[in-house]
């Protein structure tokens, strides 16, 4: 019988973290991280990493695992997560995989798309393309070309643009097309996907009020000292939400509350393409972040008669 697993998504800033952990204080559970930058030591402030209170309240896995310089991909994260979820299953726990990097999900939960060898000379074109055109020129390109895959990513995410475009350029087939041949049928899990939304006003006036909240918890010095030890802007992980925008405030491209204006517009376009990404996913249960009731008799129904629950 496959492992059973419950999935906690959705966007950034809808309180997924306080949501999984509440659900696993009731259940017997252990929190699978699924957030692309999560994994990195040394960036908690701007990836709101769960804090030593929350980790202390239920276990967390998944997160502090590799520098910001290493490589890490959805292969990866499919061989960690699946060692956590074995690990925690096996000790008569229940595995909660919550987070919003919905490739992280897709992959765990269906396989990963497995695409050809990538033709090294078309990447070594495309990165010289990057270094003198930039970003912005890459994804407007790919943009025409693939734009439904271009709305799921970020511009400043070179590697997946340039992944994107290589995979054109090789096969004269656009990447999206290409994934839903795909056959997802074959779960890897029997899960139950949990997805939390809020009235977009809502959502959009707590992510700005968690930028304030990074800011005054010290966010300028983790990127300070981040690149005080020699990681360098260009890296995957310091291209992200957050970490660019603090980088050009060093670098003197944006002042200081054109930085906020900006990290706080990009954060909740970030969350709308979130929206976008789950909204197509099969099988999803919506929620409010209250409806914590309605989420625990649901986990009760998917578990019977695997795990007993404790009274709310």
């Amino acid at each position: 019988m496959k492992k059973k697993i419950l999935v906690i998504c959705g966007p950034t800033g809808i309180g997924k973290t306080g949501f999984a952990i509440k659900l696993a204080s009731l259940f017997s559970g252990e929190i699978v991280g699924a957030d692309s930058m999560q994994i990195y030591k040394k960036m908690d402030i701007g990836t709101a990493k769960p804090d030593i209170d929350e980790q202390k309240m239920a276990s967390h896995h998944l997160i502090d695992i590799v520098e910001p310089d290493e490589d890490f991909d959805a292969g990866k994260y499919i061989e960690f997560a699946d060692k956590a979820i074995s690990d925690i299953s096996k000790r008569g726990k229940l595995p909660i995989v919550a987070g919003g990097t919905g490739l992280y999900i897709r992959a765990l939960l269906y396989g990963l798309f497995q695409s050809r060898k990538s033709d090294a000379e078309i990447i070594l074109k495309l990165n010289k393309e990057l270094e003198e055109f930039g970003n912005d020129y890459l994804y407007k390109k790919l943009t025409k070309l693939d734009p439904s895959l271009a709305e799921k990513l970020h511009p400043n995410d070179s590697f997946r643009v340039i992944n994107a475009l290589e995979v054109y350029e090789s096969t004269g087939i656009v990447k999206s097309v290409q994934v839903k041949k795909h056959d997802f049928k074959d779960d890897r899990y029997s899960s139950l996907k949990l997805a939390l939304y809020l009235p977009r006003e809502i959502l959009y006036d707590r992510i700005n009020k968690r930028v304030d909240r990074m800011m005054e918890q010290g966010f300028l010095n983790e990127v300070k000292e981040l690149l005080n030890m020699g990681y360098s802007n260009k890296l995957k992980a310091m291209q992200s939400i957050g970490y660019k925008h603090i980088c050009d405030y060093f670098n003197n491209i944006t002042d200081y509350d054109e930085t906020l204006r900006f990290l706080k517009r990009d954060t909740r376009r970030f969350a709308k393409r979130q929206f976008t990404w789950f909204k197509k996913e099969k099988n999803i249960i919506w929620l409010k972040p209250t409806e914590i009731e309605k989420a625990s008799q649901l986990v009760v129904n998917f578990l019977k008669p695997d795990i007993c629950h404790k009274k709310i």
